[in-house]
């Protein structure tokens, strides 16, 4: 063998070992059967994981508690709340006023919204209960006792209202939308006595 030949075999095993050491989940025969090896594409700006950059945060898909599905505040609700209410759209406003008090459970001017829809509408035990929880997140206040007894006058119970506004004004004795309503009180108890007294 000349050292032509053996200078050859030498490099070839040199070649071979290193080949060998090298890690590669394929066997050493696949790499000399592969054929060449195809181009792989340049990474994109879109992928991430090639680029190193991180893939951006999937949204939250948890909403934000304080705004509701139509991506509206609190506060934005009790504003369409008081407009629709002050047009006499009172389907409306108690869908606002509902909304605010779903978002904001311990919101007292949502509560007391709901509670003057309620009264609009005619639907008393929903007014109460609305009245109840504005009354156990601030208390018997004279606005609140106020407005309370304004429902008992819309429902016929002037004893009550009576009561609720007696409570009210002592409270605040100048207030006067106490005032305005211990007199829309003694308008309606005359009324109903007249009525009482000359039968149609």
């Amino acid at each position: 063998m000349t050292a032509r030949v053996c200078r050859r075999v030498i490099v070839m095993v040199a070649c071979l070992l290193w080949l060998t050491g090298c890690e590669t989940p394929s066997p050493l025969g696949d790499l000399f059967a592969a054929g060449p090896v195809p181009a792989q594409p340049e990474p994109s700006e879109d992928d991430a994981m090639a680029t190193g950059a991180l893939p951006p945060a999937p949204e939250d898909p948890r909403p934000d508690p304080s705004r509701n599905a139509a991506g509206a505040t609190v506060s934005d609700d009790i504003k369409l709340g008081k407009k629709f209410y002050d047009a006499g759209n009172y389907g409306m406003a108690r869908r606002h006023f509902r909304r605010a008090a779903e978002l904001h459970p311990n919101d007292l001017e949502a509560w007391v919204g709901l509670a003057a829809v309620y009264d609009r509408l005619r639907r008393f035990a929903l007014a109460d209960r609305a009245y109840d929880q504005a009354m156990r997140i601030s208390g018997p206040t004279a606005q609140l006792l106020n407005n309370r007894g304004y429902s008992y006058i819309l429902r016929g119970d002037f004893r009550r209202a009576r009561e609720t506004l007696n409570e009210a004004q002592a409270k605040e004795p100048n207030n006067p939308y106490v005032k305005s309503n211990l007199k829309l009180l003694e308008a309606s108890v005359r009324k109903r006595r007249s009525a009482a007294n000359n039968p149609r």
